[in-house]
C-alpha cells in the first residue's frame, strides 16, 4: 500500500520556484543598495526567505496534516505580504517611480513565462520552464534583477511578488476546497481503515473473520503457528483454553 496522502515534490512548483528568484534576487539587493548594518536587511532577507522555506515546509507536512500544510502556506503568503511592504517602501522613501501593474516595464516582467513557451513553440523537444534550473530560470530575469538602477531591481522584484502571492492564493483556495470535500489526514486514516476492515471481512481468505469454536470444548479458538515437527511454520487453531483443552482444528 502506498502513502495515504503525497508529500514534497515542491521544488517542481511554480510558487517555490518564484519565491527562489525573490528570496536570491532581494539577497542580492540588499547587499547591493542597503547598509548591512541596517536592521531593514535582515527583515527583507527573514521575509524573502520565509516565503521560500514555508512553502517547502508546508509540503512535507501534507501527507500528516492539511491544516499544517494550510497554516505554513499562509505563513508563506504573509512573508510576501511583508517583502512587497518593504520594496514599495525603498522606492517611496526614496521617491523613486513605480510601476504601474499595466507600464511596458511591468507587463514585460510578468510575460517572462508566456515569451519563454513562445520561443520555444517550435521546437521538436521544448523545455518547460519548470525543467530549467534555479540558475537558468534566473538568467530569464537578469536584464532587471541585476540592473544597476535599485528602482529597476525592486520593481521587478515587487512584478514577482505579486506573481508569488496569485499562485500561493490559488493553491491555499484549492487545498481548504479539498479539505472541505475530504476532510483533513486523521479523517481520510480513519476512512481507510474502515474501507480495509471491509475488505478483509469480505475476504473470506481471511481467517480471522470467521474464528470458529472448540470442537472438543465449544469455546473460541485462536490463530497460532505450529513451531517444530512436519507442520512447522503452519498456521492452525488452538483450543484458547489450552493446556487444559488440547483441540485444534485446520485452517
Amino acid at each position: 500500500m502506498g502513502r495515504l496522502r503525497p508529500s514534497g515534490g515542491y521544488r517542481d512548483t511554480a510558487s517555490f520556484q518564484t519565491a527562489t528568484i525573490i528570496y536570491d534576487g532581494t539577497y542580492w539587493f540588499c547587499e547591493k543598495f542597503l547598509d548591512s548594518r541596517s536592521r531593514t536587511v535582515d527583515q527583507m532577507a527573514q521575509a524573502a526567505r520565509s516565503g521560500r522555506q514555508n512553502i517547502a515546509e508546508g509540503s512535507r507536512a501534507s501527507a500528516t496534516s492539511s491544516q499544517t500544510e494550510l497554516r505554513l502556506l499562509n505563513v508563506a503568503r504573509a512573508s510576501q505580504e511583508e517583502l512587497l511592504l518593504d520594496f514599495e517602501d525603498y522606492l517611496r522613501h526614496r521617491h523613486l517611480p513605480k510601476w504601474a501593474p499595466d507600464s511596458p516595464e511591468a507587463m514585460a516582467v510578468r510575460r517572462v513565462p508566456q515569451q519563454f513557451r513562445e520561443d520555444r513553440s517550435d521546437r521538436t523537444d521544448p523545455t518547460d520552464l519548470k525543467a530549467l534550473s534555479d540558475e537558468e530560470r534566473w538568467a530569464l530575469y537578469a536584464p532587471w534583477l541585476e540592473h544597476d538602477d535599485p528602482a529597476v531591481r525592486a520593481n521587478a522584484l515587487i512584478c514577482l511578488i505579486h506573481q508569488a502571492n496569485y499562485l500561493l492564493d490559488q493553491q491555499i483556495e484549492a487545498l481548504e476546497a479539498q479539505f472541505v470535500q475530504g476532510g483533513g489526514y486523521s479523517e481520510q486514516l480513519a476512512t481507510a481503515r474502515l474501507a480495509e476492515r471491509r475488505r478483509r471481512k469480505a475476504d473470506r481468505s481471511d481467517p480471522t473473520d470467521h474464528i470458529p469454536a472448540c470442537p472438543e470444548c465449544g469455546r473460541l479458538m485462536v490463530l497460532r503457528t505450529a513451531k517444530a515437527g512436519k507442520n512447522a511454520g503452519k498456521q492452525f487453531w488452538g483450543c484458547s483454553a489450552y493446556p487444559e483443552c488440547k483441540g485444534v482444528a485446520r485452517l
